[in-house]
């Protein structure tokens, strides 16, 4: 399995998290997926969010890097909630392929079974279960994991990274 310097991973969604693991360096970042805000263009006015994408590139490695996506919820009864997810994926595979960056899908099921206590629950459990382990492993980042609620994308990443290591 080929090594990489980054190990980025993108938690999938407008309220989502990018996390980068630079192995040469032993650090790692940890932030908020870049959204704006703007006007759908439906019958009834409402706003949505979407990625900026030009913001996301900012914050990916240019080379050397995998990026893990979350596959994205795709449910016909959660028809805003799917569409919301696809409209973000599309935007960042765009940023993504812009910079000629390796990426590859993963189920949480599969990162969570290497951290999370299998006795965990539910969807608030898991939140839960994921921001303590984060903030045990990556204390530096305790003040924004707290903020968003969880530190799937940090979780990931090493996932990623440890399997590569192997």
């Amino acid at each position: 399995m080929k090594k990489y310097r980054y190990y980025v991973s993108i938690d999938n969604g407008c309220t989502g998290t990018i996390s980068v693991i630079d192995t040469e360096k032993g650090t790692s970042s940890f932030c908020k997926t870049p959204v704006f805000k703007c006007k759908s263009y439906t019958k009834k006015p409402q706003n949505i969010h979407r990625i900026n994408w030009g913001e996301l590139i900012a914050n990916l490695p240019k080379s050397d890097a995998l990026v893990t996506l979350e596959r994205p919820l795709v449910n016909p009864h959660m028809f805003p909630a799917t569409q919301s997810a696809l409209r973000s994926l599309e935007a960042t595979l765009i940023a993504i392929e812009y910079l000629g960056l390796d990426y590859q899908y993963m189920d949480s099921k599969e990162w969570q079974q290497e951290f999370l206590s299998s006795a965990l629950i539910g969807k608030e459990q898991m939140k839960e279960g994921s921001k303590q382990v984060a903030i045990e492993l990556y204390p530096n980042h305790r003040t924004k994991i707290e903020q968003h609620g969880d530190g799937d994308s940090l979780l990931m990443a090493r996932y990623v990274m440890l399997q590569h290591e192997k």
